[in-house]
């Protein structure tokens, strides 16, 4: 089969020829027909994220859906020819940075085929795309989680969500499915209108401009220091701030406001199979639509350019295969 194979830091991911992966007990191979890109690969690529891989060369790429196409011994719950997803975050106990996860500790989502333990198999909806399913295994689970699991969001909580790009539109779309009163800010204007569209009720320019909505939930998905330290300026006091954007890797925050406001802080980074789960279900009944931009196969290398340079803005690129 064909495989984008990194090789290490320095050198661009190489299309190459290699073996059909063939399964062992509890495993599963799934023909691949959608493959998303995800800043992660680039930071892998460009060596400053290089460290979390368990091993090179390895097959990048951890956003999988398509169709299996052989089952191992053992096997029960899951049938040749299911439409399937792979989950991101392994069986959801190894964490972000698990050595066991796809396209992490072992090979991806860039290539024809992919082995994966049937545990980690999630069955899509007959309504869900490919497309939108292997968006929804990163960015859909990212977002869920953040403003569902780590922010606890409810019906009626006023939450605001910054950063309207890829995962922030996501969430505040999930927010609004979710019964919140949904507020955003978002310094590029053009996309202020995308954002009413899915429901916010009012996007500002500046995190600052959130106080007047006297929000309960912030979830931050800019990362870049300033904004964490206005979401604790602005939250209601005993309100819940939660960190999911790395735009900086350090922020000033005002700790006597945290402390005086009984604010809680809270990092939020990737999911569970069952966030997953919840996100297909959005997708599924036609309530959510994860904004992305699909390439072919052989683009995946290019396709990791353009994210690096930033000229894909709030879209997911997806891969899609034949």
């Amino acid at each position: 089969m064909k495989a984008w194979m990194f090789n290490g830091v320095g050198s661009p991911i190489e299309l190459v020829d290699v073996p059909d992966p063939i399964p062992g007990p509890g495993e599963v191979v799934v023909d691949l027909k959608a493959a998303g890109l995800c800043h992660t690969d680039v930071g892998i690529t460009d060596g400053t994220m290089a460290e979390i891989l368990g091993f090179t060369p390895i097959i990048l790429g951890h956003e999988a859906a398509g169709i299996v196409s052989a089952v191992g011994d053992g096997v029960e719950t899951v049938s040749i020819g299911d439409r399937v997803a792979v989950s991101a975050m392994g069986d959801g106990t190894s964490g972000v940075l698990g050595q066991k996860n796809i396209g992490v500790g072992r090979h991806g989502a860039y290539a024809e085929k992919t082995l994966a333990p049937a545990s980690e198999i999630i069955p899509l909806p007959a309504t869900v795309p490919f497309e939108q399913a292997a968006a929804a295994t990163d960015a859909g689970m990212t977002s869920y989680h953040a403003v569902f699991v780590r922010g606890g969001l409810k019906p009626g909580t006023r939450v605001g969500i910054i950063g309207l790009g890829g995962l922030g539109m996501t969430a505040a779309r999930l927010a609004v499915l979710g019964g919140g009163e949904v507020y955003a800010a978002e310094i590029n204007t053009q996309v202020h209108a995308a954002g009413i569209e899915r429901g916010v009720k009012q996007v500002v320019d500046d995190v600052k401009d959130l106080a007047q909505f006297e929000l309960d939930l912030i979830v931050d998905f800019a990362g870049f220091g300033t904004t964490t330290a206005g979401a604790i300026e602005v939250v209601n006091s005993g309100g819940r701030v939660v960190q999911v954007g790395l735009g900086r890797a350090e922020a000033t925050i005002n700790t006597h406001l945290l402390t005086m406001k009984e604010v809680e802080l809270r990092g939020s980074i990737g999911g569970t199979p069952a966030d997953t789960v919840e996100v297909l279900k959005f997708i599924s009944s036609g309530d959510l639509a994860i904004s992305t931009q699909s390439i072919g196969f052989t683009e995946i290398s290019s396709g990791l350019e353009q994210l690096a340079r930033g000229e894909v803005g709030g879209k997911r690129l997806v891969a899609l295969l034949d």
